[in-house]
């Protein structure tokens, strides 16, 4: 199919779709058919003018398709816009026979599906990178159903992951002079410790003890990609609510030593899996010793999901001594946190098995079950510290029994405890937390812990 061809078809689309709109406005209702015209098209332009043109118009189409034809084009990219076989086994042949770097990079350009590059060019259009990001968002809400669809989000893995480089990433201060638009994105966006309204996100802000940063991509303009709100303290904190609420911490804000990163919120579904946390901490670290050189300690005071589901598990292992097991039923007695009895008994054996499910239980890699816990460690933080009733909110008690987690960051120790997670899965963990989980391996066998 030729350039003129192509052009033709979408030059009649557009022609009807301005027709149609002239004469009943809001009538057309666009297919899947119509947008995939729009990208053949785009492929065979060679012009950067109309190349902009066109992935403008093929962008607009399909933010106009309803979900099912958002699927149906998923499919399509997946069948017509995937690498041709036989110009695979023609490159391949070549390659085989003269084993050179042309026909190496001819067989490399036909192992690339056509879609790489039809996204590279809608990538022209104003918005584009923006609005890719959100085509991803619409696919992986498509892949549990449709796992087919796979190799379609690998490719946006790819490109997003050269597009949104750490060198292209901004770092910036949120504070209360940010202008309202990317502050009320703040309040939208935050997943950890949800922004009551605008004097809590003042609060948050406050200058005093409080900071907030954001990383942000010069091709999407406002939207930040993750951010982190970070409370200054004097020591390490082991409890949410305080900070939450604003409480001060006793001190004079001249004598806060710690850093403490309670709330870290991406922002872009689309870009799952693109790792911006691990540099984002980092760097703020850095910030902020340049800013505070009083600072000592670099802290998270961290959720633990998945860790209640986890001891329900557990508590139906018979292998588990029946005490143990019925001591653990006493978490779905209502508010029982407020018991002081119940409540000391109920922290003597649940303290030590979340150490033991923090540095033992492993998913199918041989990572650290819980998320947020293979987040940090990777960045090369140590477990440092479990507390006891870190977060009473419903959520915490209903997702961890209260539990909340201190991840320190050595500057010097960092390097050292990413190499060790990566290459050996070892948890860098403190002589406090190893005790405990050595505690858990006494309870699961019917000892006392002590």
């Amino acid at each position: 199919m030729n350039m003129m061809f192509l052009q033709e078809i979408f030059n009649n689309i557009t022609q009807r779709d301005a027709l149609l709109r002239r004469r009943n406005p809001g009538a057309l209702t666009p297919d899947h058919d119509h947008l995939v015209s729009a990208c053949q098209a785009l492929l065979a332009s060679d012009g950067e003018a109309s190349s902009i043109a066109l992935a403008s118009r093929a962008l607009a189409i399909y933010q106009r398709l309803s979900a099912a034809e958002k699927a149906s084009f998923f499919a399509r990219l997946a069948s017509d816009f995937a690498a041709d076989a036989a110009q695979i086994d023609e490159a391949y042949a070549a390659y085989s026979e003269a084993r050179d770097n042309y026909t190496l990079q001819t067989l490399f350009d036909a192992c690339e599906p056509r879609r790489q590059e039809l996204f590279r060019r809608l990538n022209l259009a104003r918005d584009g990178t923006y609005e890719l990001v959100k085509m991803r968002e619409d696919l992986l809400g498509l892949l549990r159903e449709q796992p087919e669809l796979g190799p379609i989000d690998d490719d946006f893995a790819h490109l997003f992951g050269s597009w949104f480089n750490r060198g292209f990433l901004m770092l910036k201060r949120i504070d209360w002079n940010t202008p309202a638009s990317v502050l009320e994105k703040i309040i939208r966006y935050e997943a950890v410790h949800e922004i009551q309204d605008w004097n809590d996100l003042r609060r948050r802000l406050d200058a005093r003890d409080r900071r907030c940063f954001a990383f942000f991509h010069p091709a999407i303009g406002d939207e930040p990609l993750i951010f982190v709100e970070v409370a200054l303290h004097k020591g390490l904190p082991s409890r949410i609510q305080p900070i939450l609420v604003g409480e001060e911490n006793g001190a004079d804000p001249e004598d806060d030593d710690t850093a403490a990163f309670f709330g870290i919120s991406n922002c872009q579904t689309g870009l799952r899996g693109i790792s911006f946390g691990n540099f984002l901490i980092k760097q703020v670290v850095q910030e902020l010793s340049q800013e505070l050189p009083q600072l000592k300690y670099f802290v998270t005071l961290s959720p633990v999901p998945g860790f209640a589901q986890w001891l329900t598990e557990q508590r139906e292992d018979e292998q588990w001594p029946e005490t143990l097991r019925s001591t653990l039923g006493e978490l779905e007695t209502p508010d029982w946190h407020h018991d002081a009895v119940r409540e000391e008994r109920l922290k003597t054996i649940i303290r030590p098995l979340a150490a033991r499910y923090l540095i033992e239980a492993k998913n199918a890699k041989g990572l650290p079950l819980n998320p947020v816990a293979r987040f940090h460690l990777g960045n090369g933080a140590e477990l440092h510290r479990i507390n006891w009733l870190g977060d009473i909110s419903s959520k915490g008690v209903k997702q961890a029994a209260g539990l909340m987690v201190n991840y320190l960051y050595v500057l010097d120790d960092i390097e050292r405890n990413h190499e060790n997670y990566t290459a050996k899965g070892t948890v860098a963990c403190s002589n406090e937390v190893r005790d405990l989980a050595r505690r858990a391996r006494k309870l699961a066998k019917g000892e006392t812990a002590k």
